[in-house]
C-alpha cells in the first residue's frame, strides 16, 4: 500500500514522458521515385553518359583492339602488348581516336538510358523501391531504346579506334563512306547483338546497382547522407564489374560485326550471332570470346562508379532545385 501511495503521490501532469531512443538498427526506407521531371532525368543522364565515356575511353580503345580479330595492328590479345602497340604506331593521340564520335553519340543515348530507366522503375515497381525484378525489367527497356540512339556512332566510334589517319579522316568522312560503300543498314548491323548482349547486362547492372546502393546504406543508415557518393560509386563499381565479365562474348561478337572489313578484319556473309561465334571459336578457341574482357571490367567497373556518381549528383541539385522553387511559390 505504501508503495502505490508514494507512487500516485509523484504521478504529475507537469511531468512528460521522456522520449525513447532510436533502434540500433533503424528501418532504411527509399523513396520509390525521385520525383523530378523527365526532362530533368534526360540532362542528369546526359551529362553521366558523357563524363563516364570521356574519361574511360583509352581504356575502351585497348579493349576494341583486342577484340578484333585479324591483325589491325594488334598481334597479340595482352593488355600490355595491345597498349604498347597502339603507342608505337601512334602515339598518345591513337588512345583517343574516335573520341569524337563517342561525343556524338553518349550524350543523346544516356540522356534516353536513364530517362526511361527512371520512367519504367517508377511504373514497375508498384511503389516498392526494393523491387529487384523491376529495377532488371526497367534496365532492359532502357537499352533497347538507348542502343537505338548510340549504335551507329558506337560503330563509327570503333572504326576509327581501328584505322590510322589514313584509313578515315574523321567522324563525317567515316560516316560518308560507310553510307556510299555499305549503305545504312552497316550502322545497325550489330544492333541485334548489342541489345542481346546489353538487356543481360543492364539487368545484371541495375538490378546488381540498387541491391548494392540499398545494403551499403543499410550498414551504416546514420551517415548515408554524407557518403553518398562514396556509396553510389561502390555499388557502381560493383555492378559495372559484374555485368562486363558475364555479357564478354556478346561484346567480342558486337565488335567484330562493328568493325569487319577494317584493317583485315573478316567480313561476315550475315550478322548471325551464331555465325560469329563460330568463327571465333574456329579462328582462336573458345578463349577468343573472352577476349578484352579484362580492359572491360576495368573499363566498367570505374565508368560504372563514375557515371552513377554523377548522375546521382545531377539528380540531388535538379532535387534542391525544385525544392527551391517549391518553397518559393509557397512564400
Amino acid at each position: 500500500m505504501s508503495t502505490e501511495a508514494a507512487t500516485t503521490n509523484f504521478q504529475s501532469s507537469d511531468f512528460q514522458p521522456v522520449a525513447q531512443p532510436p533502434d540500433f538498427r533503424p528501418e532504411v526506407t527509399v523513396s520509390p521515385h525521385d520525383g523530378l521531371r523527365f526532362w530533368q532525368f534526360m540532362i542528369a543522364g546526359s551529362i553521366a553518359g558523357c563524363v563516364e565515356h570521356m574519361a574511360m575511353f583509352p581504356v575502351d580503345t585497348v579493349k576494341t583492339h583486342m577484340q578484333a580479330l585479324g591483325s589491325c595492328p594488334i598481334k597479340s590479345v595482352g593488355v600490355h602488348h595491345a597498349l604498347r602497340s597502339i603507342l608505337k604506331s601512334e602515339g598518345v593521340p591513337g588512345l583517343y581516336r574516335g573520341i569524337g564520335a563517342m561525343g556524338l553519340g553518349a550524350g543523346p543515348a544516356h540522356a534516353v538510358y536513364f530517362s526511361v530507366y527512371e520512367v519504367c522503375k517508377k511504373y514497375f515497381s508498384g511503389g516498392d523501391p526494393n523491387n529487384s525484378a523491376a529495377h532488371a525489367v526497367s534496365g532492359v527497356f532502357a537499352t533497347v531504346a538507348s542502343d537505338a540512339v548510340f549504335t551507329p556512332m558506337d560503330m563509327v566510334k570503333q572504326r576509327l579506334q581501328l584505322g590510322n589517319s589514313a584509313t578515315y579522316r574523321g567522324v563525317l568522312d567515316c560516316v560518308r563512306r560507310v553510307l556510299k560503300e555499305e549503305g545504312f543498314g552497316a550502322f545497325y548491323a550489330s544492333y541485334r547483338t548489342t541489345v542481346v548482349m546489353n538487356a543481360p547486362f543492364t539487368a545484371v547492372h541495375f538490378a546488381t546497382y540498387e541491391a548494392a546502393k540499398r545494403g551499403l546504406i543499410e550498414i551504416s543508415p546514420e551517415s548515408a547522407s554524407d557518403e553518398r557518393v562514396i556509396v553510389h560509386a561502390t555499388a557502381g563499381a560493383l555492378a559495372g564489374a559484374s555485368a562486363a565479365v558475364v555479357t564478354t562474348p556478346l561484346d567480342v561478337v558486337k565488335t567484330q560485326l562493328q568493325c569487319q572489313g577494317v584493317c583485315g578484319c573478316d567480313r561476315f556473309k550475315s550478322s548471325s550471332i551464331s555465325d560469329v561465334i563460330k568463327t571465333i571459336v574456329k579462328k582462336d578457341g573458345y578463349k577468343g570470346l573472352m577476349r578484352g574482357w579484362i580492359p572491360r571490367m576495368f573499363f566498367h567497373a570505374p565508368a560504372a562508379a563514375i557515371c552513377w556518381s554523377t548522375y546521382e549528383a545531377a539528380k540531388t541539385f535538379f532535387q534542391e532545385l525544385n525544392a527551391s522553387r517549391e518553397s518559393g511559390s509557397v512564400t
